[in-house]
């Protein structure tokens, strides 16, 4: 894979590399590339509907499983799946303030808080009932009541789940929320919903950030600015899930194992530079050129964290989970959309 970039540039990276680094070098060449074919992908006409988080994690599936990924190349995902991609969540909260979120009005910021709280505790509690793994429910759990790939692989450091669950999970949450781009703006013509309703509830229901842009603005501005402010909503309360469910994976492998169970909360670091990184953005104005050189790096490290992912994942290993993840995803993606209309009807 390190072939799609000039020979001279992937030496001078080498060279550059501290020593300590230097076995990253490879696969950290292939999740650049990967993510890079992301980008350009997207421009392609019909694409530009998904972002280049989901599009590297399909060319990096697509490789790992026509081509195969060379053992050189592990410690450089490594990489990307862990330092890489945990910087690029506190980067997230730099794309969120407090003042954004209060926008929507308590009655918005209960519809969008109320419909997570209940998506999350269906999908868990139906996980059980289903004998999905703990790890892989919690994954469609956070991302189809949170925000899709960006909550899957948030909640996946905290888990650990193997890169088949996270793969799986994402390509749920993909799933089903394309499918809302394309049915939900069929039904405000055959439903009582106001733009702001509709905003509130787009922004509440659907998966991706992407997903809700494409989804909102067809029905107008005043719904699509709406939709994407419920949106960011939902991003923010994703510091409280990611420890939440932190600490019941902790509690669950302790009880496991036998060994005693912790106090308090598992804190990682990452969730803690999220949370200062809204405060930040919060308090102090940010220059248009500045919040957008840190949003475009944020989507970069995303990218390049799905591609490494991808060029780890085994679709053997995939469809092995069998079809109760999907009837799991499935299920919790009908809830979150009529449990949030329901909502949406009754307080806005």
């Amino acid at each position: 894979m390190s072939t799609l970039l000039p020979a001279r540039t992937a030496g001078l990276i080498r060279r550059a590399a501290p020593p300590a680094l230097l076995p990253a070098v490879p696969g950290l060449l292939m999740a650049l590339a990967v993510a890079a074919a992301a980008f350009g992908l997207r421009e392609v006409p019909g694409l530009g509907i998904f972002s280049p988080l989901i599009l590297a994690i399909l060319l990096g599936m697509v490789w790992r499983n026509l081509v195969g990924t060379p053992a050189a190349a592990r410690p450089g995902l490594a990489l990307a799946m862990r330092p890489l991609l945990r910087t690029a969540i506190v980067l997230l909260g730099l794309q969120l303030t407090i003042g954004q979120v209060l926008a929507i009005g308590g009655p918005g910021l209960g519809v969008v808080a109320g419909s997570l709280a209940a998506t999350l505790l269906l999908t868990l509690w139906l996980g059980r009932l289903l004998k999905v793994s703990p790890e892989l429910t919690a994954l469609i759990a956070a991302g189809s009541s949170i925000c899709g790939a960006s909550a899957v692989i948030a909640v996946n450091s905290v888990t650990g789940a193997e890169d088949e669950d996270v793969a799986y999970a994402i390509a749920c949450v993909t799933l089903f929320g394309t499918l809302c781009l394309f049915l939900y703006p069929l039904l405000p013509a055959v439903l009582p919903l106001s733009p702001t309703g509709y905003g509130v509830w787009i922004g509440s229901s659907v998966h991706e950030v992407a997903q809700v842009v494409a989804a909102g603005f067809q029905q107008g501005q005043a719904a699509g600015e709406t939709a994407t402010i419920a949106k960011l909503a939902r991003v923010m309360l994703l510091a409280p899930v990611v420890l939440t469910l932190g600490w019941v994976t902790v509690r669950r492998r302790a009880d496991e194992s036998g060994t005693p169970r912790r106090t308090g909360f598992p804190l990682p670091w990452f969730v803690v530079g999220f949370l200062a990184m809204i405060a930040l953005n919060s308090v102090i104005s940010l220059d248009e050129g500045v919040r957008s050189l840190f949003s475009q790096a944020t989507a970069f490290l995303l990218t390049v964290a799905l591609a490494a992912m991808g060029l780890e994942t085994s679709l053997r290993r995939m469809h092995g989970k069998g079809l109760r993840p999907l009837l799991l995803a499935a299920t919790a993606w009908l809830f979150i959309g009529g449990f949030s209309l329901t909502l949406v009807l009754v307080l806005l």
